[in-house]
């Protein structure tokens, strides 16, 4: 059990005259190393002041540019990107409830007219700014509509996004291309990346059929059978589920 000895203890006897001598003397030797390497420490310090004061000066000057870089040219170039977003998302907007000119529209909205930026202008100039992704987004689908199935492709695999209708749209959309140049195991991919990207009652049961489809048209009627039954059983007030039985006794039909 440990004692303590109290202020002006004197050893009663040799052995604890020598002890007290021991533990004096490595109390010692702890406060002169701690004193040395502090002293050591204060040296290297002072040898090195430049060199650590260059780096300190290193970070701040890298930060005050990074907050410059964002204050002054980022900023601006987000909010300049998005204004410049009105022109061609109007003609956009115009050619998915046109009958009559669709392309015209989907060009213009591409290209841009009267002076003003398409999409493509603005993923070019705006590189790496949120409007510029939906530009990729809004070209792909207008490259869709157009028939133009390879720079569809290109511009909805450069966009990226999170949201659960646009996200699982874009990859859908890519599913539709393949679709269209006769590459079914590609589309059925996408499709099935669609379906995973978010589950809502607008963009999965929708892909769910584009995926049983096109599985049917495979003969992969395992896989058929299971997209064209999560319909059913889980989205039942979708429009996919209205004839959904038809299409379940085809692939089952077709084991």
């Amino acid at each position: 059990m440990a004692t303590f000895k109290k202020r002006g203890y004197k050893p009663k006897t040799k052995e604890e005259e020598e002890l007290q001598q021991e533990q004096d003397s490595a109390t010692a030797e702890v406060f002169s190393s701690l004193d040395e390497g502090a002293s050591r420490t204060e040296a290297w310090v002072a040898s090195n002041q430049k060199y650590i004061l260059g780096i300190i000066g290193v970070i701040a000057v890298g930060l005050l540019g990074y907050l410059a870089y964002v204050q002054f040219i980022e900023n601006p170039k987000e909010t300049n990107a998005a204004n410049e977003m009105y022109y061609p998302q109007q003609y956009f907007d115009q050619a998915l409830n046109s009958p009559t000119q669709k392309d015209s529209l989907y060009n213009l909205a591409l290209n841009g007219g009267e002076g003003k930026y398409g999409f493509l202008d603005i993923i070019d100039e705006y590189s790496g700014t949120r409007a510029a992704n939906l530009a990729n987004y809004a070209a792909g689908m207008s490259y869709l509509n157009l028939q133009k199935y390879q720079e569809a492709i290109s511009h909805l695999e450069k966009f990226s996004s999170d949201d659960a209708i646009l996200g699982a749209m874009a990859k859908g959309g890519i599913g539709d291309a393949f679709t269209q140049l006769g590459q079914p195991e590609d589309a059925l991919g996408f499709y099935d990346k669609a379906v995973a990207h978010s589950d809502n009652e607008y963009t999965t049961p929708k892909f769910l059929y584009k995926a049983g489809v096109t599985a049917l048209d495979t003969k992969q009627y395992d896989k058929a059978l299971s997209y064209f039954e999560r319909i059913k059983e889980d989205y039942t007030s979708s429009e996919q589920a209205r004839n959904i039985d038809a299409f379940i006794g085809m692939a089952e039909g077709g084991e």
